[in-house]
C-alpha cells in the first residue's frame, strides 16, 4: 500500500520539468524555439502560481490563484497541440505530455470549482 501523500504542487513542478526536458529536444529553428520557450514559461508559471496559491489566506485568493494556474496550463496545452500538428518533438513524450497537461486541467479546474 502507498503510503505517500499526493501531492498536487510536486505533480506540477515534475510536468515543468518534462516540458523543460522535452523543450530541450525540440529542433533549433525559430519554431522549435518560440513554442519551446513558450511552453518553458507556462508550464512553470502554473507551478509557480499553484505554489503561491498554497499561502493564501481567503478561498477568493486561492482561486484567484489557481485561476491563473489554470490558464497556464490550457496555454501549455494548445502549444503542445501545435507541436503535435507540426510533428515537431517526439510523439510518445508530447502524448504523455498532452494527457498529463489534460488531467492537470480538469483537476485544477474542480478544486475551483469547489472553493467558489
Amino acid at each position: 500500500m502507498n503510503d505517500k501523500r499526493y501531492d498536487l504542487e510536486d505533480r506540477l513542478v515534475d510536468f515543468a520539468a518534462a516540458v523543460t526536458l522535452f523543450s530541450e529536444k525540440l529542433p533549433n529553428n525559430f519554431t522549435g524555439n518560440y513554442n519551446g520557450n513558450q511552453m518553458l514559461r507556462s508550464s512553470g508559471s502554473a507551478a509557480l502560481n499553484f505554489g503561491e496559491a498554497q499561502g493564501t489566506i481567503t478561498d477568493r485568493d486561492y482561486a484567484h490563484r489557481a485561476g491563473i494556474s489554470l490558464r497556464e496550463l490550457k496555454e501549455t496545452r494548445v502549444n503542445l497541440k501545435i507541436l503535435s500538428k507540426i510533428e515537431y518533438g517526439n510523439v510518445n513524450k508530447r502524448m504523455r505530455l498532452l494527457d498529463e497537461v489534460e488531467q492537470l486541467i480538469k483537476i485544477i479546474a474542480t478544486i475551483i470549482k469547489n472553493k467558489l
